[in-house]
């Protein structure tokens, strides 16, 4: 007799309603990691655990970067300058006959050695404009959940510096059993029992590493009231 109950239980759950519970989480999670390396020297501790428009989050001193960048902005100008000096007297070579074909060749290897100081300090400030601007890190429009570091704290690539979230959206994650997953997409989404218009955003053909009878599902939702509420999920 529990047999035939559990059984009719069974055909109740599968056979006209799918029910799955899940909590909803915002469309998007990021942790934020340092690409530099360099001490903190400010921290947005007033915004954490808040939504933002548009703040700073985390400074990493860049004093020693603007130095080097400056000074090498002066030695790219010189070495141009240098460039336009040496190109001129190959010009001249050319016209004078005494000059003998090696006093010309070294003088194109100069000017071959300036244009490869050139290109790497082209390269040097392109890097260090880049890492000058790693060392700021703002945000638009995210919660930022966490801020994991403090004033003084040194970093290096990699050091995680943030979680900031998108909550312009919300998803429930939920694991479909493979035997359902072919007609699920057909099937009209309920949530706590109010029928909606939802559909499915992402539904995976490859079995989940954790649940590895199920398909990994995702139910995108506009602007919840609230996020990491308990909700049930049915298709009907």
């Amino acid at each position: 007799m529990k047999k035939l109950i559990s059984g009719l239980l069974l055909i109740s759950t599968f056979g006209f309603a799918q029910e799955y519970y899940a909590k909803i989480e915002p469309i998007s999670t990021y942790n934020v990691k340092s690409s530099v390396s360099g001490k903190v020297i400010y921290i947005n501790k007033k915004i954490e655990s808040k939504k933002i428009v548009n703040e700073t989050i985390v400074k990493i001193d860049s004093k020693v970067n603007k130095i080097e960048l400056q000074q090498s902005k002066i030695k790219l100008k010189g070495l141009k300058s240098i460039l336009k000096i040496d190109k001129n007297t190959l010009e001249s070579f050319k016209k004078v006959s005494s000059k003998s074909r090696f006093d010309k060749d070294n003088q194109r290897i100069k000017i071959l050695n300036t244009k490869s100081s050139i290109s790497d300090l082209e390269t040097k400030i392109a890097t260090l404009d880049d890492q000058i601007q790693n060392k700021t890190l703002n945000e638009k429009n995210k919660y930022i959940y966490n801020i994991a570091v403090e004033v003084g704290d040194y970093v290096n690539p990699g050091t995680l510096l943030y979680t900031a979230m998108d909550l312009s959206k919300g998803k429930l994650d939920i694991y479909i059993p493979i035997s359902e997953a072919k007609n699920i997409k057909t099937k009209t989404i309920f949530i706590d029992g109010n029928k909606t218009n939802l559909s499915i955003s992402k539904l995976d053909i490859v079995a989940d590493t954790k649940h590895i009878s199920s398909y990994k599902c995702e139910i995108n939702i506009e602007k919840p009231k609230e996020f990491s509420t308990l909700t049930k999920i049915e298709f009907r």
